[in-house]
C-alpha cells in the first residue's frame, strides 16, 4: 500500500472536522481509500456516541433563524457536554447550519432525516461526537409563523427568541427584535393572560392569600385583594403587558402599537434558553 499523504489527511480533516491523528489512522484502517475512512471515523462516532449516551448535555448553541420572507422563523439548540465545545466557532457554524437546514422542516424528528452534506443530521451528529469526544444532540426545536417573524440571540448562544408580529411594517424587523430581547432578558410566563395555565393562576392565588393572612388581613377580604395581586402578576409576567426595558413608562403592546398603528399587536413568541 501506498504512503499515506498530508493531502490525502488533510481532505479527510476539511470532509468530516475529525482531528489530524485521527484522520491519518482512519486512512490507514482504511488502506487508503478515502470513503471507507469515512466509513471509520463514523463508526468511532457510533461507539463514543453509545459509551455518553447518559451523559448530561446541558451545554450548547442556541440559534434562532427567519426565512427570506420572515413569515417563518425557527430556534434549534444544539446540545453538548461543556461550555468549552460550546463557544468553539466550528460547534457554533454547525449549530447555525443546522438551523437554518431546520427552516424547511416542521420537527425535530424530521430536521434528523434531512442530508447534511452527504449523512442525514442524525449521521453527522454522531460522526462529530466521536470528533468532539462529547455527547452532542439537537436539544429545543421551535417553529413560529406570523405575518412578520423576527429574532434575536443573546450573547453566548444561550438564548435566543422568535416574536411574531401582526403586521409587517417599514419598523416591523426594529420592533420584532426590540420584543424578543425583552422576552429574553424578562422571561415572561405567557404572552398574555389568557396563555396563562389555570394551575398557575389557582398557585398565584394561594400565594397571595397566605402572604395577606399573614398580614393578619380579614378573611372576607382575601379573594378581592388576591385579585388585585393576580392582576399585577400578569403585568410583571406576560410578554404584551409588561413594562418595556427601554422605557419602562410604556407597555411592550404600547411599544408595538407607537411604532406599527394601532391594530399592531405581538401574537405570539417562543423563547429558548440553556443553562
Amino acid at each position: 500500500m501506498s504512503k499515506i499523504t498530508a493531502a490525502e489527511v488533510n481532505k479527510l480533516r476539511k470532509a468530516t472536522g475529525a482531528g489530524m491523528m485521527d484522520c491519518k489512522k482512519a486512512l490507514v484502517e482504511a488502506e487508503g481509500d478515502f470513503d471507507t475512512a469515512i466509513e471509520v471515523l463514523r463508526k468511532k462516532g457510533q461507539k463514543v456516541a453509545a459509551k455518553r449516551a447518559d451523559r448530561d448535555s446541558s451545554e450548547g448553541a442556541v440559534i434562532a433563524k427567519v426565512n427570506a420572507d420572515a413569515s417563518k422563523g425557527v430556534i434549534v439548540s444544539l446540545n453538548c457536554e461543556t461550555d468549552f465545545v460550546a463557544k468553539n466557532d466550528s460547534f457554533v457554524e454547525l449549530a447555525t447550519e443546522l438551523a437554518e437546514l431546520a427552516l424547511n422542516t416542521s420537527s425535530k424528528e424530521e430536521l434528523l432525516k434531512q442530508d447534511f452534506k452527504g449523512l442525514t443530521v442524525e449521521e453527522k451528529l454522531i460522526e462529530q461526537t466521536g470528533v468532539i469526544g462529547e455527547k452532542l444532540e439537537i436539544g429545543a426545536f421551535k417553529t413560529l409563523e406570523a405575518p412578520f417573524v423576527g429574532s434575536y440571540i443573546h450573547a453566548g448562544n444561550k438564548i435566543a427568541v422568535l416574536t411574531g408580529l401582526s403586521t409587517a411594517g417599514d419598523q416591523a424587523e426594529e420592533v420584532a427584535k426590540d420584543v424578543s430581547m425583552q422576552a429574553a432578558a424578562m422571561n415572561p410566563v405567557a404572552l398574555n393572560q389568557d396563555g396563562v395555565d389555570e394551575a398557575t393562576i389557582q398557585k398565584e392565588i394561594e400565594i397571595a392569600k397566605d402572604q395577606l393572612r399573614q398580614e393578619g388581613k380579614p378573611e372576607d377580604m382575601l379573594d378581592k385583594i388576591a385579585q388585585g395581586k393576580l392582576k399585577r402578576f400578569f403585568k410583571d409576567n406576560t410578554l404584551v403587558n409588561q413594562a418595556f426595558i427601554k422605557d419602562n413608562k410604556i407597555s411592550v403592546s404600547d411599544h408595538v402599537k407607537a411604532n406599527l398603528g394601532k391594530d399592531a399587536e405581538v401574537v405570539a413568541f417562543e423563547r429558548v434558553a440553556l443553562g
